[in-house]
C-alpha cells in the first residue's frame, strides 16, 4: 500500500468536496450568519447540539463564540448541549436518549434564540427532537447536515436555514462542517465589529 498516495487522495478529495460545496452553501451560510448575529444582538443565545464528531463540532463552535475566534471582542452567548455528562446521562437513563437535547432546549431556550442542529445524515433522532423543542420555544433553527439533509429537511420552516453539504461520505461532510462553522464565526465577528473586508 502506498500510504503517501492514499494521503494525497484524502487531501484532494477533501479540497474538491469543499470547492463543490461553495456553490451550494455560500448563500445559506450568509443567511445563517445574519440569523445568528441578529439573535446575539437582541441578547439571545445560540444552543448547539449533535452526536459524536458533531458533538465535538457543537462544542468547538460554542467555544469560538463564547471565548473568541480570530478577533478580540466581548464574549458571545453560546452553549453546547453536549457537555454536561450528569444532565445527559440522567435524561438518557430516566427518559430516553432521544430527549437528551430536547429537554435542555425546553429548559434553556427562549423565543428568538437559535438552535444549531448538527447531523451529518440529517436523521439523528435526538437532534430531530431538539428541533421540535426549538419550534415549541419559538426559536429559529440552523441545520447543518449532509447526505441530502435526511428527515431534518422536512422539519425546517421558512425562517430556518439549512446548510446541507452536497456529499455522502461522512468524513468529507464533517470537514465541510468545520469550515462552515469557521465561516459562521468569522461572519458573526465581521457583522458585530463592522469589518468591511
Amino acid at each position: 500500500m502506498d500510504l503517501v498516495a492514499r494521503i494525497a487522495q484524502q487531501f484532494n478529495d477533501s479540497a474538491q468536496t469543499k470547492l463543490a460545496a461553495l456553490e451550494f452553501m455560500a448563500a445559506p451560510i450568509a443567511a445563517a450568519i445574519e440569523t445568528m448575529t441578529h439573535c446575539l444582538m437582541a441578547n439571545g443565545k445560540i444552543l448547539a447540539c449533535g452526536n459524536g464528531g458533531s458533538a465535538a463540532d457543537a462544542q468547538h463552535f460554542a467555544a469560538e463564540l463564547l471565548n473568541r475566534f480570530e478577533m478580540e471582542r466581548p464574549p458571545l452567548a453560546a452553549m453546547a448541549l453536549t457537555t454536561d455528562t450528569s444532565t445527559l446521562t440522567s435524561i438518557a437513563n430516566d427518559y430516553a436518549y432521544d430527549q437528551v437535547f430536547s429537554k435542555q432546549v425546553r429548559a434553556l431556550g427562549q423565543p428568538g434564540d437559535v438552535l444549531l442542529a448538527i447531523s451529518t445524515s440529517g436523521n439523528s433522532p435526538n437532534v430531530i427532537e431538539a428541533i421540535h423543542a426549538a419550534r415549541e420555544r419559538e426559536m429559529r433553527v440552523v441545520a447543518l447536515t449532509g447526505k441530502g439533509g435526511g428527515r431534518m429537511t422536512g422539519l425546517l420552516g421558512p425562517d430556518d436555514v439549512h446548510l446541507c453539504v452536497p456529499a455522502d461520505r461522512t468524513a468529507r461532510i464533517q470537514e465541510v462542517h468545520l469550515l462552515t462553522l469557521h465561516c459562521l464565526c468569522d461572519g458573526i465577528d465581521c457583522l458585530l465589529l463592522g469589518v468591511e473586508e
